[in-house]
């Protein structure tokens, strides 16, 4: 039987989650003055403390990182991605058995439960949306529009940037707005070779390495001195102990503990937001104890949900009361509804004949980026499918002879060890999804999780538009390789399902209407101001990039507001 307990200390503000949105609206809240409590639902992870791995040298692991048959049947969907469960990392990836999902058709959930998120793994790319981006709904009649502009989001975007820091170059393209940039990771020789090459045979496209939230010098708003210079190791998926990437465990969730304001609880379940019928406004959570399976409640003048987009979509559903029989703020009908990922896996893959003589040092923890090119303008306008991709990969110099050449041995065996193998390039395109409404997630009552709570059941496909995109995606990378002198070309196209680039959104996106949209341009619940959410759930369509440089944008402009309409006595 569940034990209820009361009484608990209120708060100013209730934060769920940890990861990238709930690191930032900690920070922004308390730094603030707003007294904060923080939940999340999995275990404490402390920076460079809790990283098990980070020192580990392929010869250190069992297996040579893999996973035995019988451990991966623990993380039948976790393993989805070939990478989310090798040994280096596995610990940040939940278990699927502990933890279930159900799928009408496929969707590769991948979740990390524990402080930080997947703050801790995740790629790091960083790029802003443009007016291209934000108009593109509303020009081509496609969802809803979006209720903000780029000019409302830049010094936001600027305000990010400067905090977390990310190393890039600027363009000067429409399509991909430029930013307060660190100094940028150098491309090799063959992707150099290939940037000349792209630049003397299109005039629509650029190569330019990619943005990226690693701390390569100069100066960051983020004074603390946790975070020190990249240090090109490349094992970042297992948390740096430099802090040379950006986490909330070494930027924001410390920027907020500084000023006394955070209460950090781990092993907190939200099941619900609580709401007040009299008021009309939400007065706190219910979670449950992960641990000790304990029902406890919070009260809390504002509410920000960052758990992710499927989870915080969850709770909502699941907090129903007389005014929202159907889910908190869900009075158009569309919380659940419009998930969206990128696809990704097409492109292709050349080896290239020259530089026989060139190396480089390190393992760049990054690679190389062409920006869209498709449907930017009327000339660039493909008569196939809407919206467009980009690319991203990264040109290498890999083999040594795999030193396991049966009938060599002595100095031949010696000189095939230290002999590199021949650089080879690949291109990746990154696509985006429309929103459709027929892509769902829900709450399954019947199948509940060890916790007593409902389970997600997901019901979202790619569709034509994005099938047609990937025609392109491989086509024009082939192209471009050829271009520049490859050779053995190999096409890929392997579309895999949603989820799979651990991108999902949308599933309470924001909108002018009530009637069409679940949050205001602030982020707030159109019916309960004092409710934001501030991650992926929010966003109205998915663009081409990764969307989490956004999500911090979005989210230090929420808490802004949500400060101001509080001290206002608005909300």
């Amino acid at each position: 039987m569940l034990n209820y307990i009361q009484d608990q200390p209120e708060y100013d503000a209730i934060v769920v989650g940890t990861g990238i949105s709930g690191g930032w609206a900690a920070k922004e809240l308390c730094e603030k003055g707003l007294k904060t409590l923080v939940l999340e639902r999995g275990r404490m992870v402390k920076h460079i403390e809790d990283y098990p791995t980070m020192h580990k040298d392929p010869w250190d692991f069992k297996y040579k990182g893999e996973l035995s048959q019988e451990q991966l049947k623990e993380y039948e969907k976790q393993n989805r991605t070939g990478y989310t469960t090798k040994e280096e990392s596995r610990h940040f990836f939940v278990n699927d058995k502990e933890h279930p999902y159900n799928e009408i058709k496929r969707f590769d959930w991948m979740r990390g439960y524990h402080v930080g998120g997947r703050s801790l793994m995740w790629g790091r790319q960083s790029y802003r949306l443009s007016d291209i981006d934000f108009e593109a709904n509303a020009k081509e009649g496609i969802a809803v529009d979006w209720p903000v502009r780029y000019k409302e989001i830049e010094p936001w975007y600027d305000y990010v940037e400067q905090f977390i820091g990310v190393s890039g170059e600027n363009l000067g393209l429409p399509q991909l707005p430029d930013g307060k940039f660190l100094p940028p990771m150098d491309l090799n020789c063959v992707e150099d070779h290939l940037k000349k090459s792209i630049s003397s045979n299109y005039t629509d496209r650029v190569l330019t390495i990619g943005r990226t939230a690693h701390y390569t010098g100069g100066e960051i708003t983020d004074t603390s001195g946790i975070r020190q210079n990249c240090q090109y190791r490349n094992r970042c998926i297992r948390g740096c102990p430099f802090g040379g990437y950006f986490s909330s465990n070494s930027s924001t969730l410390p920027a907020a503990e500084r000023t006394g304001n955070m209460t950090l609880r781990p092993f907190s379940i939200v099941s619900e937001v609580l709401y007040d019928e009299k008021t009309k406004r939400a007065v706190g959570v219910r979670i449950v104890d992960a641990e000790t399976k304990e029902v406890i409640e919070f009260k809390a003048k504002i509410i920000f949900l960052c758990a992710s987009a499927i989870a915080s979509t969850a709770i909502l559903l699941n907090s129903k009361s007389d005014r929202f029989p159907n889910g908190m703020g869900n009075d158009s009908g569309e919380l659940g509804h419009n998930v969206m990922d990128h696809h990704f896996k097409a492109g292709a893959f050349g080896v290239h004949d020259g530089f026989k003589d060139k190396y480089y040092k390190g393992r760049r923890p990054n690679g190389i980026y062409i920006p869209r090119f498709r449907n930017v303008d009327a000339a660039t306008k493909h008569p196939d499918f809407l919206r467009g991709y980009g690319y991203q990969g990264g040109g290498g110099r890999n083999g040594f002879d795999d030193s396991a050449e049966e009938y060599t041995y002595g100095k031949d065996l010696a000189e095939s060890v230290l002999k590199p193998g021949e650089w080879s390039m690949s291109l990746m395109g990154f696509g985006e999804s429309l929103p459709h409404h027929e892509n769902r997630m829900f709450l399954d009552y019947e199948k509940l999780d060890q916790w007593g709570l409902p389970t997600v059941t997901f019901d979202a496909e790619f569709k034509e538009n994005e099938l047609n995109m990937r025609k392109d995606m491989v086509n024009q990378a082939i192209e471009m390789l050829e271009g520049a002198g490859f050779r053995d070309i190999r096409a890929m196209d392997d579309i895999g399902a949603p989820g799979l680039g651990i991108h999902e959104m949308g599933t309470a996106r924001m909108g002018k209407d009530p009637k069409t949209s679940v949050l205001n341009k602030y982020n707030q619940i159109h019916a309960v101001p004092n409710v934001f959410v501030t991650d992926g759930a929010f966003m109205t369509s998915a663009a081409c990039h990764n969307p989490s440089l956004g999500y911090m944008a979005f989210t230090a402009r929420a808490v802004d507001h949500a400060v101001k309409e509080l001290n206002k006595k608005n909300i």
